[in-house]
């Protein structure tokens, strides 16, 4: 689970590069036709989760603990949930938004089964 979680961060924090730039140019083409969408600013709050949580992931991905990766999770689910609901005609906004409700099904699920001996 150590090389998965590092893995996963190392990918949210490039992705999370992508998004921010992809996003200011949507944000910029929904401003330029005044469409009222916020496909771009949901995109940059994505952005911020995934790169918050994978620095979080990275951190604490030897540590015996649970509360990296419930912050971890939590804020890969509020930014896929936000930028599934936001992203309107900014269509690569649900592939990214999949991805981290994906990561963050990885980060939360392990918490609730049970282990077998």
């Amino acid at each position: 689970m150590k090389t998965l979680k590092l893995v996963l961060g190392i990918l949210c924090i490039i992705f999370s590069v992508f998004i921010t730039f992809q996003s200011m140019l949507a944000g910029l083409g929904n401003a330029l036709q005044d469409n009222g969408e916020v496909g771009g600013s949901a995109g940059i709050l994505l952005a911020v989760a995934m790169l918050t949580s994978g620095i979080v992931m990275i951190a604490t991905r030897k540590s015996t603990g649970k509360g990296g990766a419930i912050a971890s999770g939590v804020m890969l689910l509020l930014g896929g949930l936000l930028g599934l609901l936001l992203a309107g005609s900014y269509g690569d906004l649900n592939i990214w938004s999949g991805f981290a409700l994906i990561v963050a099904a990885v980060n939360l699920v392990p918490l609730f089964v049970k282990k077998k001996n």
